[in-house]
């Protein structure tokens, strides 16, 4: 297995066999529960009708019924059902039926890519995409979303701060076809 955060050049390639690479040490279909414990510091999953956080705000978990939820009910409801993983190392796994089919890579990471300053230099360095979806939000462009079928891969450019800003690879919406 090719360590992905080891290797971020990987991700250039437009055809990526996505069972030969793990990240941190977890590769794609193995289960949730074997991602690191105490390196997930935020949980998404179906247990939650709402939730609270952001900015400087702890997180809150709360059940249909209006009940509390701790991080541990959501981590755990998300690694054997459905949901996702963030840790803190700015990684996040993407969980369907209790296995791991999907990464995203963010961050502090991505500034591995920071020589390309424009949304041109992506599409040199990257290739052209399978497909490419412009995000406007009231008239201003705000980037754009290239997705790589053949790397089951999303590269999202960001047009304010002129940068890639997301990387995800696996079972994600778009990233294999339409």
């Amino acid at each position: 297995m090719i360590e992905i955060l080891d290797n971020l050049d990987l991700l250039y390639r437009p055809h990526l066999d996505l069972t030969t690479v793990e990240m941190n040490g977890i590769a794609l279909g193995e289960p949730a529960t074997s991602v690191p414990r105490l390196s997930i510091i935020q949980a998404q999953s179906s247990v939650v009708a709402r939730y609270r956080g952001g900015t400087d705000i702890d997180s809150e978990y709360y059940h249909a019924d209006g009940r509390r939820l701790s991080l541990d009910e959501v981590v755990n409801h998300a690694a054997r059902s459905d949901g996702f993983l963030y840790c803190a190392n700015k990684v996040t796994y993407k969980v369907r039926a209790g296995t791991v089919v999907g990464f995203t890579i963010y961050g502090p990471h991505l500034s591995y890519f920071a020589h390309l300053t424009s949304y041109e230099d992506v599409l040199a360095a990257f290739g052209r995409p399978d497909h490419a979806h412009e995000d406007v939000a009231y008239g201003d462009l705000m980037g754009y979303d290239t997705y790589y079928w053949g790397a089951q891969k999303l590269v999202r450019w960001d047009a304010w701060d002129h940068r890639v800003s997301l990387i995800n690879l696996g079972a994600f919406e778009g990233n294999t076809g339409p």
